[in-house]
């Protein structure tokens, strides 16, 4: 059986997450995007220490889509080197990954 998985990323700012996420929701690459602003970074970029605010954007989906995620977050994203890390689920409730299966499927139609 197919496995969850998250999709970690960071956007500069709520609009450019939200407008991204709705995008993977609608292509039905994600079942779900969750988004938490109010992020600080501090990091290393071109040989100085950076800070910036940031919003972190998870992406839930399934394991044999996160390449279609990873390829969607860069064609949307402002950032030179995005953040894009997949991280593997240990375990999920199984009525949980039925659903996030059915809305991540290419055939589902809506109502």
């Amino acid at each position: 059986m197919e496995r969850a998985v998250f999709v970690y990323t960071t956007f500069p700012g709520l609009v450019e997450a939200e407008e991204a996420g709705r995008l993977l929701v609608e292509r039905r690459l994600a079942a779900c995007v969750n988004i938490f602003p109010g992020m600080v970074s501090v990091y290393r970029w071109e040989g100085a220490i950076e800070r910036a605010e940031e919003v972190v954007m998870i992406v839930k989906t399934r394991a044999s889509l996160a390449e279609g995620v990873r390829a969607a977050v860069k064609e949307r994203h402002p950032y030179t080197t995005p953040a894009i890390l997949v991280l593997p689920i240990e375990s999920v409730d199984q009525s949980y990954l039925g659903w996030l299966l059915a809305e991540t499927t290419a055939d589902h139609t809506d109502d």
